[in-house]
């Protein structure tokens, strides 16, 4: 038997909101899919009518994204205790921790990420992930380390990160390596060739020098300290 919840009174529309977000969220968590939020699941868990759903939510779409979004806070978070320090160092631990968060989080990451956004414009996930990366590329920039548009840079890593979250969710099948190993091994590739490609000129040459020529600048960098891998 269903609990009807009291009528909110006037003023309430946010404590509501909250309700239905936290049903909605009770549900997520329990089915692992958004396809178990229906609009009259979350209903019947809050307690309250459909339609008072809907004047919250226009629909399914508005709502599951609403209740991911939740989620995506942390990824500021993660992002800001990561950051200190060493920019190149802190680009690397942002890295990973956003390849990280979207393992923890795949249903929401899948959400919010992997398919299309139901509303017109950028959708805010995508907008506070980007800005995120352009803030690390920003830090490092100032070091001298990376050269060139921060934007256009911050794109392309973020490219790559997503693309090794998004296979990692998509295909959990697959015979994938070591995790944290595949992770920082992507990382590390989309770093060092973040770094590299500003400085690359646009005709190579062959394939022989330049693998001399990267076999050199390899045994300088390791002839260092070991403190520059991102």
């Amino acid at each position: 038997m269903t609990t009807r919840r009291v009528r909110a009174k006037r003023g309430e529309g946010a404590l509501l909101r909250e309700e239905i977000l936290g049903a909605a969220e009770e549900l997520l968590a329990e089915a692992g899919t958004e396809e178990a939020l229906t609009v009259r699941a979350v209903a019947v868990r809050a307690g309250v009518s459909t339609p008072a759903v809907y004047l919250h939510f226009a629909g399914k779409e508005a709502l599951v994204e609403a209740v991911c979004m939740r989620v995506w806070g942390e990824l500021g978070r993660l992002f800001r205790d990561n950051s200190g320090g060493d920019p190149w160092l802190a680009l690397g631990r942002c890295a990973r921790a956003y390849i990280r968060f979207a393992l923890d989080h795949p249903v929401q990451y899948r959400v919010l990420m992997m398919r299309p956004s139901g509303s017109p414009g950028v959708p805010p996930a995508a907008a506070e992930a980007f800005g995120h990366m352009v803030d690390a590329v920003s830090a490092c920039m100032e070091t001298g380390v990376v050269a060139g548009d921060p934007e256009e840079i911050a794109l392309g890593l973020w490219s790559a990160l997503h693309g090794c979250a998004s296979l990692l969710i998509a295909q959990p099948s697959f015979p994938w390596p070591d995790r944290e190993a595949l992770i920082d091994r992507v990382v590390r590739v989309a770093g060092f060739g973040t770094a590299l490609y500003s400085r690359l000129p646009r005709d190579l040459p062959p394939s022989d020098e330049l693998a001399a020529r990267f076999d050199a600048l390899g045994a300088e960098l390791a002839a260092g300290e070991d403190q520059s891998s991102p």
